[in-house]
């Protein structure tokens, strides 16, 4: 004979209330819009993919761009901007990206937001090598969101890190960053 388990008070649901999770992914692509002898390429070539990778948003990226821009608090920031760096994953105390690309005045590229359905956010950026934002080669590993245009100022609201890859000064970078509310 099986007996029924009454919940405990502390495991009941009341019905009542609606949990919001923040998830962000990015893809960074490489390309290639001229061959080896300098010519313009009809269709550009990526050579350099990450995939879609899934981000962390940090501890100050909760705090200033969600919880005070919601409220309209003052302090409170907005992503304008994205970098690239070479360094490792941002940690959840991180205010900057590790090994942030600083090569040129221009490294942090404005993003252009869209919405995807109701609940994603996308933001794209463009780094194009007429651009100049990096003076040599370099091995990209990490990405992240700011709020400023300024190389090593402002707050980082999201990144992480992905596979290393070769960039040179004469490719450049196509990159999309989402973050969807469920």
């Amino acid at each position: 004979m099986r007996t029924k388990r009454r919940k405990s008070a502390s495991r009941r649901s009341t019905g009542a209330g609606e949990q919001i999770k923040v998830r962000g992914f990015f893809r960074i692509h490489i390309v290639e819009d001229r061959d080896r002898r300098g010519r313009l390429l009809k269709r550009p070539r990526v050579v350099g993919d990450s995939g879609w990778r899934e981000n962390l948003v940090v501890n100050l990226g909760f705090d200033q761009f969600l919880c005070q821009t919601l409220g309209g608090m003052a302090g409170s920031k907005t992503i304008s901007h994205m970098a690239l760096g070479t360094g490792a994953a941002p940690a959840a105390a991180d205010t900057s990206l590790s090994g942030e690309i600083t090569h040129a005045t221009n490294s942090r590229k404005t993003v252009t937001p869209t919405t995807i359905a109701s609940k994603t956010l996308q933001l794209a950026a463009t780094y194009a090598s007429a651009d100049s934002f990096i003076t040599a080669s370099a091995n990209i590993s990490n990405v992240g969101l700011f709020n400023t245009s300024t190389t090593s100022a402002g707050t980082i609201f999201a990144g992480n890190t992905y596979t290393s890859s070769a960039l040179a000064t004469n490719q450049n970078v196509n990159a999309s960053y989402q973050i969807r509310f469920a």
